[in-house]
Parts: structure tokens; sequence; C-alpha cells
């Protein structure tokens, strides 16, 4: 194992909180493998960069010696996670929790080591529960220690709906602690609420509480807003070689520090010299080249990072369009189909609003040919090739 002074270095790269470190401090000096516990609902069956912070510190604890506890949270994924929202989550059947959950399975091992992995799913103790055994777990909490919780004290002052199984959530995450006897437990900064009761619980039992560690949310392609597939500012897991690459490289200077703290596993050293050799006069644009081959390789092979890389040059920088992208059919009413609405429709838009924007930006290429016209309709006819930006391209007919 490491050194305990490079071992707490490493834990605390990229944490927003770590509650209470001068546990986390105790439990690290009994040189013992710790139980880190990490949870994910598998509410969609893909993983995004965003996720993977998380996972990122996971691995960090499996290369510092320590077992690692992956919860597939299907029990808890079909009442819904509340966290961070106004309304009630519709909750997913079980068939829907299961096929996520396989698809999950498959995707972390891109970045966590399978020998030094438990994954549990959380209905293997709660499915044995009865009605009273919920009833009397119901019982640890108030109701007004409930709506301490941000989210549940929005939600109740607008006069928006607050369904009781809701309450249940924050409870049964807190006793996968117990269950799991988890000497840490990792989650987002909206998760403390909740990562917090797993304390709380294990307290009850005479267990001794966890430390928890809160890591940031992950900023989008836009850098402002999380990242997220509703937003369209994403990076998926299982996104191509090439569209990883090119949406790494699309990120602003600023944006890539923040995607190597959290995202890198390059010694914390190597980024200062990255970071130095920028302030120094370099060009960004190697430093983002270092990070996309990184996260490429990671979750495709070597090859095909230095392949996307390649590609990416004569893309961009030899101004040429790519043989390979989405083919699209889409029917024209009255004649023809607004720009705003084809370029929507197609998947290189989030929005028409995003359109509109994007054209006024001069963003926006026909088969090559920059266009301005917010108003243009096009006709049905043959295939076109229409380019978004620098990276997202289509071949569409309008039929």
């Amino acid at each position: 194992m490491a050194s305990m002074e490079e071992a707490v270095e490493e834990i605390r790269r990229g944490t927003e909180e770590i509650l209470v470190e001068s546990e986390l401090m105790k439990k690290l000096e009994e040189r013992r493998p710790l139980r880190i516990k990490a949870g994910f609902d598998p509410t969609a069956p893909d993983l995004h960069l965003g996720h993977t912070v998380l996972i990122n510190k996971l691995r960090q604890f499996q290369d510092l010696g320590h077992e690692v506890i992956f919860l597939i949270g299907d029990f808890t994924g079909m009442i819904g996670d509340p966290t961070g929202k106004n309304v009630t989550r519709k909750p997913l059947t079980r068939d829907d929790v299961l096929e996520n959950a396989k698809s999950y399975e498959h995707q972390v091992f891109k970045i966590l080591d399978p020998e030094k992995t438990t994954i549990v799913f959380n209905s293997s103790w709660m499915g044995e529960k009865s009605a009273a055994d919920l009833i009397k777990l119901a019982s640890r909490l108030t109701v007004a220690r409930m709506l301490e919780r941000d989210d549940f004290d929005k939600r109740y002052k607008g006069g928006q709906p607050i369904a009781i199984h809701e309450f249940l959530y924050p409870l049964i995450q807190g006793w996968d602690s117990v269950e799991l006897k988890a000497d840490v437990e990792l989650g987002g900064t909206d998760q403390k609420f909740n990562l917090l009761m797993g304390r709380e619980l294990q307290k009850q039992e005479g267990q001794p509480p966890q430390t928890i560690i809160t890591m940031p949310i992950l900023e989008g392609l836009d850098g402002v807003q999380k990242m997220s597939k509703s937003l369209n500012n994403y990076i998926g897991v299982s996104d191509s070689p090439d569209d990883m690459f090119g949406k790494l490289m699309s990120i602003s200077d600023d944006l890539m520090w923040r995607y190597f703290e959290l995202l890198s596993f390059r010694p914390l050293q190597e980024v200062a010299c990255l970071k130095e050799a920028v302030d120094s006069g370099g060009n960004p644009r190697d430093a983002k080249v270092a990070l996309a081959q990184e996260i490429v390789e990671r979750f495709h092979s070597r090859e095909d990072a230095e392949q996307a890389e390649q590609n990416f040059v004569n893309r961009f920088r030899k101004g040429a369009i790519p043989e390979e992208m989405d083919e699209v059919e889409l029917k024209a009413a009255d004649g023809g189909l607004a720009i705003a609405n084809l370029l929507k429709e197609a998947g290189l838009t989030g929005s028409t609003s995003d359109a509109l924007r994007m054209i006024r930006q001069g963003a926006v290429k026909i088969d090559g040919a920059k266009i301005e016209d917010t108003k243009l309709v096009v006709a049905p006819g043959e295939a076109q090739v229409y380019q978004v930006g620098k990276r997202r391209f289509a071949r569409v007919m309008v039929k």
C-alpha cells in the first residue's frame, strides 16, 4: 500500500468534502483494506463521463489497496431518487432496472479492476424485508428531519407534492451502508443528506459510522450546467472514439483543467507540469490532446485513441468532411422543411432555438457552405451533408 501521505493526497484529489477526515485518517492508520461503497441507480442504460467521477475515485481506492463495493440500486431504482427533483419521479419497472443494470456492469469495468470489485444489488436484502420491516425502518426518522433536505423543503414550501415513498429512498440508501458495513461511502455533492443517513443508521446499529466523501458534479461541454444527456452536453462512455475525442477537444481551455482533475489518472505532479507549460506560453491544445488520448484509450484502446486523433486532424485541421456519419431521412410537409426543424430532427441540435442560435453564429454548413438564413426551407431532393459546429455531421435526405 502507498505511504500515508501519498494515500491521503490521492484521496483528497478532486473531492468536495470529507466527513469526518480525522475518522478517515484513523481508519487508514489501521493499515487494513477499507470497504469503500458507492451506489448507482440504473435509471438509464448508458453512463457518461459525469458518472465516472465517482467511479474514478473508486479506482483510486483500489490502487491504494482497498475493497470496492459497487452497489447497483435495483431496489431503490424502482422508487426513483428524488434528489434535485421538483416533481415526483416516475418509478422504473423491474425489467427496466435489470436491463440497465447489465449495461452498467459492462461499462464500469472499463475503469474498475474486476478482480478487486464486488458488485452487489440492494434487492438482495431489501427484497427480503416485510412490510413490517419497512415500517420499522421508517420509524427511525421524523418528517421534520426529512424536510431538512433541501429539495424536499423547496417542494414543500412551493406546494409541490411529495409522495410518501420518496421519504423511503434516503432511509434505504442509508440502510445499505448498515448491511454492507461500509467504512467509506462516496457520492455527489447533491447526495450529502443520503450519505449522512448512512452514518446515522450505522450509529443506531452500533457500527462505526462511515466516512463520507462528496465529489463535485462535473460540468458538461458547455462548462456551465452539469453534464446531462437531456441537456445534450455530455460525453458518453459508449461514444465512438471519434466522437469522444472530438467532444473533449471542443471544451474550453479553462474547463480542460477541471476535467484533468476529475477524470484523469495522471499523477498530480504531471498535470501540474502540463499546466505550467501552458502558463509559460505553450499551446493548450497539446494538453487537451493528451487528455483526449487518455480518456479514449481508457474506454476503447490505444490504437483507437491514436486513430481518433488522426481523424480529428484530418477532419478539422484540414477541413475534410468525415466519410462516415449518420444518414437520416426526414419527411417534409407543405413542400419543405424549415432548417431549424431539420437540424433538430436530424439530431444535430438539441432544440430549434439551439439550431437558430448556431445558424446566427455561422456554425451551420450544408455541403461545406455556410448558411446564414434562419428562415431557410429545405425542399425535398438528394441527400446533403449538414454540419453544426466543428464535429456534428449528418447526411440528410428530405422526402
